[in-house]
């Protein structure tokens, strides 16, 4: 047993857990909060609870962690609301970004996506891998822009406005796609480039 291959991911799970405890510590609004943090947490579950039949490399483990990390703290803010004036005026921006970059750090699933796929041997070439990252990562970001339409349809105002954090953008849900698929173009290009073509 490769006893460091296991060490990292428990320590990024621990830290992990560590910071969503401390930012679960009186959120900006707790009903936010829960809804923010609810697909993160099932994303957790899921890699705890495959870890034994299934372990990605440290660096799928790392670019997955640092996303958790950052939604996350975008819970505890709502997004639109979380200290980045530095990023927003390092663009000259009057609009919080804090959510754009999230958007595209979604993206950072398509690697692991594409490794699951080359490792699982259901992909013959690290391409078609690297393409069903992007892909899938693309229909989750529509995906998801549904899911948010229809939660601050049903609950509406000032808690709805958090959730979806558009600023008064129209063209809110759209700009959130494309960092979505930008973001999930340049990982699968990193996986096309350092991914590992090892198989189970």
């Amino acid at each position: 047993m490769n006893f460091a291959r296991h060490c990292f991911p428990l320590l990024l799970l621990v830290l992990y857990l560590g910071l969503m405890v401390w930012l679960g510590i009186e959120p900006y609004d707790r009903a936010t909060w829960f809804a923010e943090n609810l697909p993160v947490w099932i994303v957790v579950g899921a890699l705890v609870l495959t870890y034994r039949s299934f372990q990605f490399s440290n660096l799928s483990y790392f670019l997955m962690f640092f996303f958790l990390c950052y939604h996350t703290v975008g819970g505890h803010y709502s997004f639109s609301r979380v200290p980045f004036d530095f990023f927003n005026d390092l663009i000259g921006s009057e609009r919080n970004n804090f959510d754009r970059v999230g958007h595209f750090l979604v993206g950072v699933f398509a690697y692991p996506a594409a490794e699951l796929f080359v490792r699982k041997g259901w992909s013959t070439t690290k391409f078609i891998a690297a393409l069903v990252g992007f892909l899938a990562v693309s229909t989750w970001a529509g995906l998801y822009e549904v899911i948010e339409m229809i939660y601050a349809v049903n609950y509406g105002g000032e808690q709805a406005d958090d959730f979806l954090g558009s600023q008064g953008d129209i063209w809110d849900a759209q700009k959130d796609i494309a960092m979505d698929m930008l973001g999930g173009l340049v990982f699968a290009g990193k996986y096309l480039m350092v991914g590992t073509a090892e198989k189970d």
